[in-house]
C-alpha cells in the first residue's frame, strides 16, 4: 500500500448530508480496496484563491489514507462525475507503508488530538478564572449638559 493525502473542495451550497455522501462514498472505495483511512478533518468554508466554476467559497475536505493506486484511480473519476466535486488533487506521501505504521500514525494523531483538546480546555478554565477574579468597572457617567 501507498500513502496518499487527497484534498477535495465542494460547492459551498451543498448541505451537510450531501458532503457526508461525498465523504462515506470515498470512504468506502478505499476501504474496499483493503485501504485504510488515516484522518479525515472537514476544514469548512474557505475563501478560495480565484473563482473555481464560478463560486468565490468552497467547502474544503482533508484525508490523509493509505490505499492502492486503483483506489485513487477510482474515487477520482467519481469526483469527475459529481457536480458538488469543484476540485480535488492527491498527493503520494510515502511509497509503501505498512500497517503498523499506520497504526503507529493513528495513536500519534489520536494522542495529538487528545492533548489539543485537554489544552484547550485548560486555557478556557484559565479564561473563566480570571474573568471571575477582575471585579465589575464601572464605567463614571457622563455629565448632561442642557446645552441645546
Amino acid at each position: 500500500m501507498r500513502r496518499y493525502e487527497t484534498i477535495f473542495i465542494l460547492r459551498p451550497n451543498v448541505g451537510e448530508e450531501e458532503i457526508n455522501k461525498v465523504i462515506e462514498s470515498t470512504s468506502q472505495i478505499i476501504l474496499d480496496e483493503k485501504g485504510s483511512i488515516i484522518d479525515l478533518n472537514k476544514w469548512g468554508m474557505k475563501k478560495l484563491a480565484y473563482l473555481i466554476k464560478k463560486e468565490s467559497l468552497g467547502y474544503y475536505i482533508y484525508c490523509d489514507f493509505a490505499g492502492t493506486p486503483a483506489a485513487v484511480a477510482e474515487f477520482e473519476r467519481k469526483f469527475r462525475i459529481d457536480d458538488s466535486v469543484m476540485k480535488y488533487m492527491t498527493i503520494k506521501t510515502a511509497a509503501s507503508i505498512s500497517e503498523e505504521e499506520i497504526q503507529q500514525i493513528k495513536d500519534d494523531l489520536s494522542a495529538k488530538k487528545t492533548a489539543e483538546i485537554e489544552q484547550a480546555a485548560a486555557a478556557e478554565k484559565e479564561a473563566e478564572e480570571q474573568t471571575e477574579e477582575k471585579p465589575a468597572e464601572k464605567k463614571p457617567e457622563e455629565k448632561k449638559t442642557a446645552d441645546n
